[in-house]
């Protein structure tokens, strides 16, 4: 289907966001294909049933997990990448053996009426059924049950769906981005993470939940840092960004309105310019933010970059602890011990040094959150993890009655401790722990 119907969705992704075909390619098309052939060049190995250690008192018994499909997969895709954040869990979840239904972005209207059109041609419509909804539709959808709920977009959304699931006790997955904080290091390559930072934080126009949210560093540094980010926003999209076939718009009124209304925050040093009727932002560097304004406060998803100064390294590491635990934290630094010490007292869903969004591309490693960034993870082996359900098996034989024969009554504390010296782990590599 991405083969056969690229064109088709270069171009509704440039009606829904002017999103460039390079982006479309790369972050919606490319991704997913690898996504897939990535589950397909594993799916065997995921399947197979994973033997685990015996006691003394089951060393004759086949212990195995199984995995299992779980049953009715739910997901509620998000808008900010609206093919990647439909497919990539659909993957997982038809991966896993389940049959799934997907509510896509109304947002990207244009992109959810080619999901909703394509998928029936290439999968069974009665397994895997694309929802032509609206938002105001999704409370109705969650008063049915399904086995598992996998969510991407806003907090106050999230609650609500989680709420719904608790009526069912139906198991939910969450992504639900936050405040990913940047810290700049003193040691590092100013050009270089410049380029890497404005890439991230401006790509699709800023809509990227894997952004870097807002920048830390020195005084001395934050100047130097603001010339390089510019100098960035010009090589990329030319002294005017909005006549760029390279930059992108935001995806819909509302959440335009949401940005616009950051830019009120702190003092805009480059950018600024908008233009409502093209939905058009464009990049944007803030100083002088205080940590009380609302672009500190809500996740942004746009074209806006704050830049905030801090002295030294533990007065970063204390900024970013005062806040909920976000999506992911980048550290840009030469320095070995300031990478270990942000990665090792900070808590995030992921973790970058000397690079920003680029994890997401790995599909050996899970993407989601931790706290109100989000539930669970996802992407590659573990999709599928999250999607099926790890049955315990135990084949037993009756060759080791012998032994077994001690627990039934009537009781006598020989039993209980012949019983207790049988199975009590130890904490050395004894016969029993290694059978």
């Amino acid at each position: 289907m991405l083969d056969s119907h690229e064109k088709e969705f270069v171009t509704a992704l440039e009606k829904d966001m002017h999103k460039p075909r390079f982006e479309t390619v790369l972050s919606e098309i490319t991704t997913v294909r690898n996504e897939a052939i990535y589950a397909i060049n594993n799916l065997e190995k995921w399947m197979k049933p994973e033997p685990v250690q015996t006691s003394m008192t089951s060393f004759l018994d086949s212990c195995y997990i199984q995995k299992e499909p779980v049953g009715v997969v739910l997901i509620i895709a998000g808008w900010s990448l609206p093919v990647q954040l439909c497919l990539i869990p659909m993957i997982g979840a038809v991966a896993a053996g389940n049959c799934v239904m997907i509510k896509p972005s109304e947002t990207c209207h244009h992109t959810a009426n080619l999901l909703h059109m394509l998928l029936p041609n290439y999968m069974d419509n009665s397994f895997f059924h694309v929802l032509a909804v609206g938002h105001g539709d999704l409370m109705e959808i969650l008063e049915n049950k399904f086995d598992h709920i996998f969510f991407i977009g806003d907090r106050l959304t999230g609650k609500q769906v989680m709420q719904a699931a608790a009526k069912h006790i139906t198991p939910v997955s969450m992504i639900l981005g936050g405040k990913n904080p940047c810290y700049v290091d003193k040691s590092c390559d100013l050009t270089t993470a410049a380029h890497r930072i404005a890439w991230a934080r401006f790509m699709n126009a800023g809509q990227n939940s894997l952004a870097p949210e807002y920048v830390l560093c020195h005084p001395d540094l934050r100047d130097p840092l603001i010339k390089e980010l510019k100098f960035c926003v010009h090589e990329f999209y030319g002294m005017n960004p909005q006549e760029s076939q390279h930059y992108g718009r935001i995806a819909s009124n509302e959440h335009y309105k949401k940005v616009k209304e950051f830019l009120t925050c702190g003092t805009v040093v480059f950018g600024g310019q908008t233009d409502d009727h093209e939905r058009y932002i464009a990049p944007t560097v803030l100083t002088d933010v205080k940590e009380t304004d609302a672009i500190m406060q809500q996740e942004i998803l746009g074209p806006v970059l704050p830049i905030l100064t801090v002295e030294a390294l533990e007065e970063a590491i204390h900024f970013i602890n005062r806040r909920d635990r976000p999506l992911a934290v980048y550290v840009y630094s030469n320095s070995q011990r300031v990478i270990s010490e942000v990665l090792q007292k900070t808590s995030s869903g992921s973790f970058c040094s000397n690079d920003s969004m680029i994890q997401c591309l790995y599909t050996r490693l899970p993407c989601g959150g931790i706290g109100n960034s989000g539930v669970g993870i996802y992407g590659g082996k573990f999709s599928f993890d999250t999607f099926s359900h790890s049955r315990a098996c135990l084949l037993r034989n009756t060759a080791v009655e012998c032994v077994t024969y001690l627990r039934y009554p009537p009781y006598a504390e020989k039993q209980l401790h012949l019983m207790q010296w049988a199975i009590t782990l130890s904490r050395t590599n004894s016969w029993c722990n290694i059978l």
